[in-house]
């Protein structure tokens, strides 16, 4: 909103320091100081009502310690995040931004499903919430719409061949190719780096590319699913999903922002994609509400944020990953929601397959998800998830490497 109006401003009538809107940098800046002001400032107030509403967090025994101490803590703290991403982005970005209006979906929806989930949860007293096979069904119909969205928009293109040229201590593009529709994404670590989704259709013969959408929107699909239920299951103990999706968030960031910026993927040699570089402020937004968030939900946590937080901060670094074409970096950025993801499979895999063999389950884990393991190891949960913030730390640098070391 923001922007347009200091647009007009600055075309219509050259009113001085108008024209700065038109910078990502200044809006980013301004997106997260607004969101960590909002979070931190409204996130008392937010809490407050909750907690006079009684939306309380009801605990499972599960014999871990603190954990009984923890009970009628207020939960769908996520609003907190959700509204102080929101409020920032509809001032400052540019919302006819095809990726911005995908995130805007994306956070709306993710946001719903899982305060649908914390609604049967606390006023319900239903402590398993919102049945499986629904979260599934929500989270497939949003891959549904970003992959098609993704694959059929034309305004989601990129461009190839982009040659740059010297002029005193500037460079300015002395030829570039057209924007293109394309299904390519990047490897990361490889020097040939690019890969396309329709190649893998390549058996059908000529007009293969036709029918790269059945390939590719399964493949958005997947992605969005796992990495929301694996930012679900980190959400367990005080300020671990929050603080490693924080890390998660800002290093794509980056990448976003050079990848949307035509000198800065000339030099890093990336792909150049028009126009993303507008989530740049999208995604300062979040960092800065998960951080605020972070405020009050460090241990001891006055606040959870549950699936409505959770179940959406999956989402949107999905959808963030897939729209700069850094997918296939998932498993590195995000190794601690990948680990979480891991320990809960290979537990229940391995109990089920050792009570069929054996007559008795037996298990990898003392318990799962991961972060439960090393509590029943005796770790105090402020140790574990300040170690878990050390390894999401080495991951974002080991994957911001990526860009110049392949």
């Amino acid at each position: 909103m923001l922007y347009y109006i200091f647009k007009y401003l600055d075309q219509t009538f050259d009113i001085p320091g108008a024209g700065v809107f038109q910078y990502i940098t200044f809006r980013s800046g301004l997106a997260i100081i607004l969101s960590l002001l909002i979070s931190t400032i409204y996130g008392k107030k937010i809490i407050n009502f909750l907690r006079k509403q009684q939306v309380g967090e009801t605990v499972r025994e599960l014999g871990l310690d603190g954990q009984t101490q923890k009970a009628g803590t207020p939960t769908m703290g996520g609003i907190i995040i959700i509204l102080s991403t929101l409020i920032p982005v509809l001032l400052l970005a540019k919302l006819d931004n095809i990726y911005i209006i995908l995130l805007l979906i994306t956070t709306i929806w993710m946001g719903l499903i899982g305060f649908l989930d914390d609604y049967i949860k606390v006023f319900k007293k239903d402590k398993e919430g919102l049945k499986g096979i629904f979260k599934v069904i929500g989270q497939v119909g949003l891959g549904l719409i970003v992959g098609t969205v993704l694959y059929f928009h034309p305004g989601v293109t990129i461009k190839e061949d982009v040659k740059l040229e010297k002029q005193g201590i500037h460079s300015v593009i002395k030829s570039t190719s057209p924007e293109i529709k394309s299904t390519e994404t990047t490897i990361p670590f490889l020097k040939d780096n690019t890969f396309d989704y329709a190649e893998i259709l390549s058996f059908l013969g000529d007009g293969y590319e036709n029918y790269a959408w059945l390939i590719f929107i399964p493949m958005v699909i997947f992605i969005i699913t796992a990495v929301s239920n694996g930012a679900n299951l980190t959400d367990g103990i005080d300020g671990l999903a929050a603080g490693t999706s924080a890390i998660s968030v800002l290093t794509l960031g980056i990448f976003a922002f050079v990848s949307g910026n035509i000198i800065f993927s000339n030099y890093l040699n990336i792909m150049y994609i028009p126009n993303s570089g507008e989530m740049t402020v999208y995604i300062s937004a979040f960092v800065g509400a998960l951080i605020g968030f972070l405020w009050y939900n460090t241990y001891p946590a006055t606040v959870f944020m549950g699936d409505t937080g959770s179940l959406t901060i999956g989402g949107i670094i999905a959808v963030i990953a897939i729209a700069v074409r850094k997918e296939l970096m998932i498993p590195v950025l995000c190794g601690i929601f990948l680990a979480e993801n891991l320990s809960v499979v290979l537990q229940v895999s391995y109990f089920k397959y050792t009570k069929k063999k054996f007559g008795e389950g037996r298990r990898i884990f003392l318990m799962s998800p991961l972060h439960h393991h090393y509590q029943k190891k005796g770790y105090h949960e402020s140790k574990i998830v300040t170690r878990f913030w050390i390894v999401a730390i080495l991951l974002a640098i080991f994957s911001l490497v990526s860009l110049k070391l392949r």
